[in-house]
């Protein structure tokens, strides 16, 4: 703890840090264009270890839960909402893709500015708002990793799909 303050005062502060940091980053990142977004960057593309997303759906039960995620599409007016797959268009599916980025990195960011509370709380409070932090943005970053490699498997075979097409119109 940098300073102290009343504990009236830190708990309001919390609340409204917190309130600021998750309205903050989600409609900063929202004005980010989406071809900003690489999904085979660091952050976005997926790991060996996660087979696909099936990592999550047989281990985390990802199908089970993620629908009860709230959707933060709702913070923007252009926000771009990820709750259904609206169609199986090629560019459609590639935003869709992009969009699972932002929500990725939103959430990353969200949860590495859980550290700021430390300035203010006791180090065991701001332990507790780090693991917050983790509760509260982990299953949404499952979500997006998960339904991002979903959504390169449906476009994988979209694309083989039209090329076999395409193969079977030349003959």
């Amino acid at each position: 703890m940098i300073f102290h303050l009343p504990s009236v005062l830190t708990i309001a502060l919390d609340f409204i840090v917190w309130l600021v940091i998750h309205l903050g980053v989600s409609i900063s990142a929202a004005k980010i264009k989406p071809d900003a977004f690489d999904p085979e960057s660091w952050l976005c593309r997926g790991r060996s270890w996660e087979r696909e997303g099936k990592i999550y759906k047989v281990f985390l039960g990802v199908k089970k839960w993620k629908r009860v995620l709230p959707d933060g599409a709702a913070v923007s007016r252009n926000g771009f909402r990820k709750r259904h797959l609206k169609n199986g268009d090629a560019l459609y599916i590639q935003r869709f893709i992009l969009e699972t980025c932002r929500a990725e990195l939103v959430h990353w960011v969200i949860f590495v500015f859980s550290f700021v509370f430390f300035i203010w709380n006791d180090w065991w409070v701001g332990m507790i708002m780090v693991a917050y932090a983790l509760i509260a943005n982990m299953p949404c970053i499952v979500a997006q990793r998960y339904n991002r490699a979903r959504l390169r498997r449906f476009d994988r075979r979209c694309a083989e799909r039209a090329l076999s097409q395409q193969a079977e119109t030349r003959t």
